[in-house]
């Protein structure tokens, strides 16, 4: 069992998050109990996610996407009262890591998807480091790239391509809602950025730059870090962590 302030120090220290401009409040969301003994994580804290977490008896739910967002009305009703209410009649604690989960290169998301597919981890870049690149161990073609992230992420993606028989060997990717770091990794020189999402200026990139571009699912692409984290903080405090991963296709 561990105190709660404890495992926040931890975190705000490890992932450095007052270096981060975020959307968002990152650590300690909704107050709980003062000692954590059982953590669920999960990408978002839905209400799925928090049911799971009072079924579990967990006394902490460690989420990627949390509460409180930059430019949402600020009353409490409906849904958000619902997940509020549920979280403080069990009393659990909400703690939430965007950015700098993103970020880390350690237990980022970037990362961690990285290291799933297999790709060669070259460094990070861009607006607070959240575009991350790479290499691939052999060349592919769009479709190739495409079908691994099908078979790993368990959805098939969107691609954006103009050339079928292109060989792939450098990577630039930014999990989530990353679709806006498009154009700078292209000024970077890669063959292939993926994300979770697309806007529309995206297809004409592709099409007019021949910079390959695929949207593999925000959610499936941002399974992997809060996992990450959630089992760093199980070794460090020797407290026990579950996952729970909500059917989310988007």
């Amino acid at each position: 069992m561990a105190n709660r302030n404890e495992i926040l120090e931890w975190c705000a220290t490890q992932l450095d998050i007052n270096q981060f401009r975020d959307f968002c409040p990152n650590g300690l969301q909704i107050e709980g109990k003062n000692e954590v003994n059982r953590i669920v994580c999960a990408v978002t804290a839905s209400q799925a996610a928090i049911d799971f977490a009072v079924a579990q008896q967990a006394d902490m739910l460690l989420v990627h996407h949390g509460m409180f967002w930059k430019n949402e009305n600020v009353v409490i009703t409906g849904w958000k009262k619902r997940r509020i209410q549920t979280l403080l009649c069990h009393d659990i604690n909400l703690a939430g890591y965007h950015l700098p989960l993103d970020a880390h290169q350690r237990w980022g998301n970037n990362v961690q998807l990285g290291l799933r597919l297999g790709w060669q981890l070259d460094g990070c870049g861009g607006e607070q480091n959240l575009l991350q690149f790479g290499t691939l161990t052999h060349p592919q073609t769009p479709v190739e790239l495409a079908e691994q992230l099908a078979k790993n992420l368990g959805r098939k993606p969107l691609l954006l391509s103009t050339k079928p028989q292109q060989q792939i060997r450098k990577l630039g990717w930014c999990t989530g809602g990353g679709q806006s770091f498009f154009q700078q990794a292209i000024d970077t020189g890669v063959d292939a950025f993926i994300t979770g999402e697309v806007s529309e200026p995206q297809y004409h990139l592709a099409q007019e730059c021949g910079v390959v571009f695929i949207a593999a699912g925000h959610h499936a692409t941002e399974r992997y870090g809060i996992q990450a984290l959630a089992q760093a903080l199980a070794a460090q405090f020797n407290i026990h962590q579950q996952f729970f991963d909500e059917p989310n296709p988007a």
